[in-house]
């Protein structure tokens, strides 16, 4: 035993002097090539004096960036996470300059702006040689690993003899689209779990399933991480007892979304037993929480540290220069993407110019990082359920199209993602097992504006006989990625930009989610029925319903309860909808369900406007500026997909369908107690046929 302990010893001190001696030869090619950077006093040096003046310089840097830079960036925890990274260069470059001084001979001198580059270039170096190193070294490799994560378990009992499980969200993925990259190569990893052409044997099964009318992870991630989404008709609605817009990506409406939602499930959540929720909108009931958008208005507490997680990650000054790199590569991926698109004008398109690419490069690069980092941690900790979102396909796919050569290259990333995930599970002091799930698909086609040169709301305001501007604004997109750079930002995102407020009371609100419209009256009270409406409004109701960019409207009716209106005077009762879908025909099986359960809803809008649907090509229009976009009914948004491991009971008995959010919830749950339970192993056979 004590051998052991002196190998691995001795290993460490020996990829330490590597490291070292590959920092200093660094140094010593950057003072060759960079004027601005020295190794030797002014009247001239020997060659031994200045190369130990490199050794120095970099041994120092070492030791500073192993013990102060920690520190510095916890001190800085407090400040917005991207402003952080920004500072990443500065600070890393302030530490060189410190090494240097602390050189007894004083012959190092560098510019401020050339020390950025040089601590830049040495962290990456040092980064990959120690990586190089330990890649055969699973303890190097493990402690690594630990070191991208603050959550340790600094005392407690071990871990459970039992399994965890890791769950993926791959946000905005759709079942479709992930069978279609992994028939062409792009997820090899998934396409290994499913045994795609490779001859071995598939370890996991992927099964569909058909989201609730509203499309969009606030209602799809509520319900499978508090088992309800009762009371949630869409990405945004007006409600008429506060008189306030609920958002579901806004901290203050997720928070109090969370609350109904424990309240209406009578229990805390997925993981309220040795849980951690990421990057997610909502807890689950975890007491780790990171990058959890339900808890970012709380003040700051031990109890509370939503923007711990990137601590985690920015504590590694090279992982902290890495993503920082891969960021600016990203927004100038972005830039040429979008130049090249309007250059070819390709059609759909929305506009990707302003902070858009910066969005997407926060996005892709790092809020994947940290939240990968985040899901490692908690697998060396060896913690029972984890639950990620990784939000990255779904900005591109709104802006370049779910089946876009951008959103492809995303999947690949995504990918890479997953093959770690299922790598620090080989280190982990538990064995895991790895579900990635999906909250909803998307579905393209055209926006609304961009095809009849008019917004919903201006359609509206002209079935009720109001002024239409002659030009048409641009809808605002409710992609979950904007708001999550806000809170990292600390930019209020409590202003009411989704809404705009009409001049009197009297006068409609429309707001949009995705291609599902929902049109209130604030000056009523309670819903609306289609008598009122009608008379108030005589031909607002044929307006929307004979528009050929409009599928369907949900209204409620004093004499039947509720009716779906559709064109040419198409009139059918809920009750009666099995018999005769009429409008929702085209949106497939399944959809009267969902239409009449969202008209339960005590939130529900006078008016719910489902955009066209063509069922050959899958296209809806899409209220928002998306030309991939989800939240209603219509093609592929609301078919996501479950990938689950086969020594899991299958999600559902052959034959059946997996339907809502909550359904799911009950899957996963499930799942939870057959992990802590005993294990049958499965015969190859029996696996297969489940």
């Amino acid at each position: 035993m004590r051998g052991v302990r002196w190998r691995r010893v001795a290993s460490q001190v020996g990829r330490s002097v590597a490291v070292w001696a590959v920092s200093t030869v660094t140094l010593l090619l950057l003072a060759g090539i960079l004027p601005d950077f020295r190794l030797r006093s002014a009247d001239g040096d020997s060659a031994t004096d200045i190369a130990v003046t490199a050794a120095v310089g970099a041994g120092a840097f070492g030791l500073l960036s192993a013990v102060v830079w920690p520190l510095l960036v916890r001190l800085l925890l407090l400040v917005p996470a991207l402003v952080l990274g920004l500072l990443v260069f500065f600070l890393n470059g302030a530490l060189l300059l410190l090494a240097l001084r602390l050189n007894p001979a004083e012959r190092g001198a560098a510019a401020p702006e050339t020390a950025v580059v040089v601590a830049a270039v040495m962290s990456a170096v040092a980064s990959a040689t120690g990586a190089a190193l330990a890649v055969r070294d699973d303890d190097a490799y493990r402690r690594r690993l630990y070191r991208l994560s603050d959550r340790r378990r600094r005392s407690g009992p071990p871990s459970p003899a039992g399994p965890g499980t890791v769950f993926v969200q791959l946000d905005g993925v759709g079942h479709d689209v992930l069978l279609d990259a992994v028939g062409k190569g792009l997820m090899p990893t998934v396409a290994r779990w499913l045994d795609f052409g490779d001859g071995g044997r598939s370890t996991h099964r992927l099964t569909p399933w058909r989201t609730d009318w509203s499309s969009q992870t606030g209602a799809s991630q509520l319900g499978i991480l508090h088992g309800s989404n009762h009371d949630v008709p869409a990405f945004r609605w007006y409600e008429k007892d506060t008189r306030e817009v609920v958002v579901c990506n806004r901290p203050t409406s997720a928070a109090e979304l969370q609350r109904r939602a424990v309240g209406y499930a009578g229990h805390g959540g997925l993981l309220t037993v040795d849980g951690a929720s990421r990057g997610n909108l909502f807890s689950g009931g975890a007491e780790q929480q990171a990058l959890v958008l339900s808890i970012a208005t709380r003040r700051r507490s031990r109890e509370n540290r939503s923007r711990a997680g990137y601590f985690a990650y920015f504590s590694d000054p090279a992982n902290a220069v890495r993503t920082a790199l891969s960021f600016v590569a990203d927004v100038g991926r972005e830039i040429g993407q979008s130049s090249r698109a309007r250059l070819r004008k390709q059609r759909p398109r929305v506009s990707r110019a302003g902070l858009y690419p910066f969005v997407r490069a926060f996005a892709t690069v790092v809020e994947r990082d940290v939240v990968v980092a985040s899901v490692t941690g908690d697998m060396l900790v060896g913690r029972t359920a984890v639950y990620a979102d990784l939000v990255a396909y779904d900005e591109v796919a709104h802006h370049s199209g779910p089946a876009s050569r951008d959103a492809q290259k995303v999947l690949e990333s995504l990918d890479r993602s997953l093959a770690l995930i299922e790598n620090v599970a080989e280190h982990a002091p538990r064995p895991y097992r790895i579900v990635v799930l999906s909250d909803h698909g998307q579905s393209p086609g055209e926006t609304f504006r961009s095809r009849y040169g008019l917004t919903l709301g201006d359609l509206v305001r002209a079935g009720c006989g109001l002024p239409v501007s002659r030009r048409a604004e641009r809808t605002r997109s409710g992609a979950e990625a904007r708001t999550a750079v806000r809170a990292a930002l600390r930019i209020p995102v409590e202003e009411g930009g989704e809404l705009h407020r009409p001049a009197r009371r009297s006068e409609p609100i429309v707001l949009a989610s995705g291609n599902l419209g929902l049109v209130s009256f604030p000056d009523v009270t309670y819903r609306m029925s289609k008598e009122e409406i009608d008379a108030r409004h005589p031909a607002l109701l044929p307006t929307l319903a004979n528009h050929p960019g409009i599928g369907f409207l949900l209204v409620r009716s004093d004499e039947h309860g509720g009716v779906v209106l559709g064109a040419n005077g198409a009139e059918i009762p809920l009750a009666g909808l099995d018999d005769d879908p009429g409008p929702l025909a085209a949106f497939g099986p399944g959809a009267a369900d969902a239409v009449r359960r969202t008209h339960s809803f005590p939130h529900t809008a006078d008016i719910m406007v489902n955009s066209f649907h063509d069922p050959a090509d899958g296209e809806v229009l899409a209220f928002e500026e998306q030309i991939g976009s989800h939240g209603g009914l219509g093609g592929a948004q609301g078919r996501p997909f479950l990938l689950s491991p086969l020594v899991l009971t299958a999600p559902v008995a052959d034959g059946a369908e997996l339907v809502g959010a909550e359904h799911v919830h009950r899957v996963l749950s499930r799942w939870l107690r057959e992990s802590n339970g005993p294990q049958v192993p499965l015969e190859p056979s029996e696996e297969r046929a489940a």
